[in-house]
Parts: C-alpha cells; structure tokens; sequence
C-alpha cells in the first residue's frame, strides 16, 4: 500500500514515501530532503538463529557514486568496502535502534540505507537514521519505536536544526542525536570549546524538533496498519534461579569488591564452575546458566551503586582511577606518550609529515585533503585474549574519529604550522573507556612533538544507574559498569568547554536534569584529568624532535613554476637529489621545503631561488656565454635564464667580430641594462673595467 507524508523542518521538507519501491522487502521508505534521496530497507528471516544468545542485527549505509553524478575512481570502477563516512554512518544508525528489539528474538535482521541522489546540501545521514526507524515500524519485524534523528549546529551564534552542510562548515558545534517521544537516546558530535548549557540548550532543541518525524512515522504505521510478528520471550529455570538465589546470591556481593579485572574474571569464573557443579548434583539443567549469571552480576553491582553509593573494588561514584602519564617514551618518534588510568592504557604517538603525506577522500561532496588522522588499533592482547589480527572493525574506526573529533579543534591553522599530523593509539591495557585514553594520550603525544595546540584536551567516561526515581551518575567507568548500567556517555574537552561528545542510553531516555548533572560531573573530572596531565607537560615543546621535518616556506610567481619542475620534473628531481629535501609545490606559487636537516632545506632553497630569480636593471652578474651570433652573444646570467649581449656593447670601442672577444662557454661579467615587458634582457659589458 502506498503511503506518503512530508514534515517540515526550518523551512525545508522531508518527505517519507512507502510501497513504490523495494515492495519485497519487510519494510521499505524513500526519504527525500531537497534532491537528497534516500532508499531505507528492513529485511528479518523468517527463523530465528538457534544456538545464539544475541541479536543478530546488520546495519550498511552506503553511498552510491552515481547519487552526485560520479564515475568511481580506481582500476574496477565500481564501489568498494565501505568507507570511514559509511561505516560510521551505519554505527550511528545501529547505535540508537539495537536496544528497541524485544528480548528473544533471534532472526537474522539486515537494515540497508542505500544514498541514490545527492544535492550535497542536505546531510543523507539525517535521513537514513529516520527512514530506518519508519522502514522498521511499518513492517512486521517486532520493534519498540519510533525514533527520528535531527542534526542542529550553531552558525553565528544561533542553533540551527538540520543545517545545510554549508552551514555545518561554519558552525562551531555540530551534534547528531536520535530521540524517542520520551527522551534524546543517542548522540554523536563535537564542538569548539561551546560550554556545557549550550550543548544542553542544543539537546533540548534536538528533541523538540524531533517530534514532527515521530508523528509522520506513526501516522505511516496507523495508514498502512501492519501487524507484528509474535516474540516468546525466553523463559527461565524457576529451578536454576531458585538454586542461584538462595546458595549463592552474597557470593556475587562478595566478587564485585575484588578490584582487579584480571582476579575479578578469575573470581566469577570458578564461581560459575561450582555453580554448575552444584547443578548437576541437583540435576538441574544448565542452559540458562550463562543468562542468570549475568543477571545476577549486574544485579548486584547496580544495588550496591545504589544502595552503598559505592561500586567495584570500593570506588566511589565520582571517582576517577589513579592516574600516571609519561611522555617521550619513545626515543625515535617525533611525539610520545603513555596514559594510563587504571586497568586502561594507551600508547599514543604523534608523527609530522608534510602535505604530500595528506590523506585523499573521495566522497559524494568531492575530492578533499585531510591533514590530521588519528587511528585507534586495539590489539587482542589488551584484554588478555588470543585471536587473530585483522584490519580496523567499526569498533576501531568509531573510536578513532570519536577521539579525532576532540582533538581538531585545539590544532593549530594550517598556515601557522604547515604539516600533516598522525596520531596512533595503540590501546596496550583496557578496562574502560579506551577512546578517552586515546584523547588524552593523543594531546600529550601532539605536545610531546611541538605541535602548537590551543589548549590540552581531556576526556571522560561518564555512567548511570536509575532504579524508579533514583538515580547516580558514575565518572570514569569500568567495561563492568558499562555492561550493565544505563547509559554510556563520553565527553572530551579542554578547561574551557566541550569539544566532543558522544552518548548512548539504554533506558527509555534521561531526563534534563540527569543530562545536566552528568554534564557538570563530567567537567569536574576532566578538569581533575587535566590537572594529571599536566604533571607530565604543561605545553608544547618550543622545538620539534630532531627526527621531525623541517619545512620552510617561500613564495615565487606561479609564472616560474614550471621553471622549477622543469622539462618531464628534470629541475624538481634534481633539487631533491642534490638537497635530500623534499619539495612540494602549490598553484599559488607558494613551495615547501621539507627535511630533517637544515642544511638540506637551504640548499633546495638556494636552487630554486637560482632557476626562480628574475634579472635587476643596473645589476652586474658573472655570466656564461651559451652562443655566438653575428649581432652579439647570448649570455646565461643565471640558470635558466638569457640576455642579449649586443655587439655594440661588448666593448667602448667598435667591435668587428665577437668572436674576437669572446667564445661559447666563456665566463663573462655583464650588467643588466634593460628588461622590456616581454622580458628580454639587454646585457652590455660597456664600462665594466672601471666598476
């Protein structure tokens, strides 16, 4: 049944429109804002996946090249795997609908949000998170929404819902959220240093504008009127359960006190054991063992947050773990450092390269240039485990631009300080919050390399556990904590305000009041982080690693470019072999000269100001005489360029021939005596004895 209804948002229309097309699947929605056209399918087996005690969901947002009127780059001329943009796309819109499926229901469940037109002004992103949310609530997969997405920036000062990208480019705060009726249930963005009320002010507007997406959804699903399939929830051994309860129930109490991670796992793993123990000898079976346990776990680490207001290992609920840095840890890296907070920590490097090191993007926007990349590994070895190395997951490449995020703002402009910067983060122990380590490590190492930065950047994990009414907020959380709490929110920023964010809740949604208190015991400990940090570095070295490149700087016309480069790059490649520098040229005329050595740089500079120079009227030059003519010779002044030595002006007296006074290959003094607008020089050696 075809169905179509529009929603206005500050002044443009999005448009939801069903059964045209995709008829197939369980559920399909083109959504359309301006000429961005965006086709969401939710497609679910029939079956459930026996043996699994997951949900096994899969989310793929991909970018169509022929959207924006684009042929493919590379040999296959089609696309490929997924870029960074899309894969972070599809966790964004993962992220926020996961938890909305009922509890037992196994089948194999793809949602595909497919870009097929691009007017690059309106984000296809905003669109997809929605459509995938309507592509699900109008068919017969069982799902507990609605939820809509809207993205508000703030340009000159004023918040913006659903921003243009052109606008986006101009902000300076930028956030994505997915919102219930109830509450804001994701969100993903930075910001420039924006204070913490502004960034609830932009939540607060968020949800708001949210609602008119909500309605066009459920007025789709009252149209269209599909009902949904049935889950049984799975039900559990009253045996087991009661076996759990009532022989083993303060044993969990007592585990959760044991502060490491490693002896804590070892803890609960003999108690599983003799739990099962215990149930064979009662004949008991054991298939609900693995879900009661972890019932039971967090449990009892929820009640003891609330109750005792204390959690694992007898932390407070606003405390952060010990923490130590270290800073040029390693001796031959242009930047270094070592972040450890708790059982988390991090080796963070940070490497200085020059603009030929940039990192190409080809997206439906364009070709662009990125001269900044974190990159987040998280090898197995981190959490005690053996398993194969692969390239970076979503996880990975999610971590690395949440951390990327909150470290852009506090770099230096480009024409202040003209290199590409990497940063790695390798995660070398985790338990808790590793893209925060990354940001901290991440300034530390940009310090430890010289790199001017605005300010040091900090972040912080922040938790909740709500039972009814109550509710604590938890600063720096374990992985344990995270598992089993509310809410998963991450806040990086400098003394002075946020400059990225990122939050997931899994509850219904929280309250203002629960955003704001988690906002402001966030700031006090990034603040408290920040204050460790800076007993390692409190500013960017005055000097660069010797191991980092020098580049200097110097402007020619564009005009003598090509004198540089030279026939085929024969001048270019010179300059690089003779100097060992490396050279990069800009259409503006504008050269940098790279290279360890500083010697290096002044001799590239030395050779290019020789093929670039331009002759002065009234200068005298030691010249090379390139060919004998009958009107006179012309003589080289510099590589690369000639001047006319006439024969009336070799010498005072008349000259018959001027193979008299000089030959090819000659050394001869000349003064410039005329430049015309074409550029010929006039040589002449008249009155160079006496000068």
């Amino acid at each position: 049944m075809k169905k179509y209804c529009k929603v206005e948002v500050s002044g443009s229309d999005i448009s939801f429109e069903s059964g045209k097309i995709a008829k197939q699947a369980n559920g399909a929605v083109m959504v359309r804002q301006g000429d961005t056209m965006v086709l969401v399918t939710a497609v679910s087996a029939r079956k459930g996946r026996e043996g699994i005690d997951f949900f096994p969901l899969t989310v793929d947002f991909q970018e169509k090249t022929y959207a924006a009127g684009k042929i493919p780059g590379g040999f296959f001329k089609r696309e490929g795997r997924l870029s960074d943009r899309e894969t972070l796309t599809s966790r964004l819109i993962d992220r926020p609908l996961r938890p909305l499926f009922p509890k037992g229901f196994t089948c194999e469940t793809q949602i595909i949000a497919t870009v097929m037109s691009a007017d690059n002004i309106h984000d296809p992103a905003i669109l997809a998170l929605s459509g995938a949310s309507a592509a699900l609530m109008i068919s017969e997969i069982p799902f507990a929404g609605p939820v809509a997405a809207v993205r508000v920036a703030r340009v000159n000062g004023e918040l913006v819902v659903n921003p243009t990208f052109a606008e986006i480019d101009e902000s300076d705060l930028d956030v994505i959220m997915a919102c219930s009726r109830e509450a804001v249930v994701m969100v993903e963005g930075g910001a420039r240093e924006v204070d913490e009320q502004v960034m609830l002010e932009a939540l607060e507007l968020g949800h708001k504008s949210a609602q008119p997406f909500l309605d066009a959804q459920l007025e789709m699903v009252k149209e269209i009127g599909v009902k949904k399939r049935e889950v049984i929830a799975p039900v559990i051994n009253d045996d087991l359960l009661a076996l759990v309860n009532e022989h083993f129930a303060d044993r969990f109490t007592e585990g959760i006190k044991v502060a490491d991670k490693l002896e804590r796992q070892d803890y609960f793993s003999r108690l599983k054991d003799e739990i099962r123990e215990r149930l064979a000898e009662a004949e008991i079976p054991a298939d609900d063992l693995g879900e009661v346990f972890e019932d039971q776990l967090g449990g009892a680490i929820r009640r003891q947050i609330i109750t005792d207001k204390v959690r694992i290992g007898g932390r407070l609920v606003d405390e952060v773990r010990d923490i130590d840095c270290e800073v040029s840890l390693l001796p031959r890296v242009h930047g270094s450092a070592l972040f450890t907070r708790g059982e988390t920590q991090a080796i963070v490097t940070a490497t200085l390269g020059t603009s030929v090191d940039e990192q190409r993007i080809d997206s439906l926007r364009g070709n662009t240039f990125n001269n900044f990349m974190l990159h987040y590994n998280f090898p197995p070895y981190s959490v005690g485990e053996a398993r194969f190395l692969r390239g970076p997951g979503r996880r990975e490449i999610g971590h690395g631009t949440l951390a990327r995020r909150a470290l852009q703002t506090i770099l230096p402009e480009a024409d202040k300080f003209p290199y590409t910067i990497r940063i790695v983060s390798d995660i070398t122990e985790s338990n808790g919050s590793s893209s925060m380590a990354s940001v901290c490590g991440g300034s530390l190492a940009l310090m430890d390399a010289g790199v001017p930065i605005k300010a040091p950047v900090a972040g912080i994990a922040m938790g909740l556990v709500q039972e009814g009414d109550e509710f604590i907020i938890l600063s720096d959380i374990l992985g344990d904590e995270d598992h089993v709490g509310d809410m998963d929110f991450k806040i990086a920023g400098t003394k002075d305000g946020i400059t990225a964010i990122q939050m997931d809740i899994k509850i219904d949604g929280i309250s203002p009041e629960i955003m704001a208190k988690a906002l402001a015991q966030a700031k006090a400990g990034r603040l408290h982080i920040l204050g460790k940090m800076a007993e390692a570095l409190t500013e960017p070295r005055a000097e660069l690693s010797d191991y980092a490149p020098r580049i200097m700087t110097i402007k020619i016309d564009p005009d003598k470019i090509r004198d540089v480069i030279g026939p085929g790059g024969k001048n270019i490649r010179a300059i690089t072999e003779k100097s060992g520098a490396k050279i990069d040229i800009d259409d503006s005329g504008e050269i940098k000269i790279a290279s360890v050595d500083g010697q290096a740089s002044e001799i590239a500079i030395a050779l290019i100001r020789d093929l670039t120079q331009e002759a002065e009227v009234g200068k005298i030059y030691l010249g090379t005489v390139q060919r004998i003519m009958d009107f006179g010779a012309f003589v080289q002044i510099f590589p690369g360029t000639d001047g006319l030595l006439h024969i009336s002006q070799i010498a005072e007296e008349r000259v018959r021939d001027v193979r008299d006074y000089m030959k090819e290959g000659d050394e001869v003094m000349v003064k410039v005596i005329e430049v015309d607008r074409q550029g010929k020089i006039r040589l002449s050696r008249k009155g160079m004895d006496s000068e």
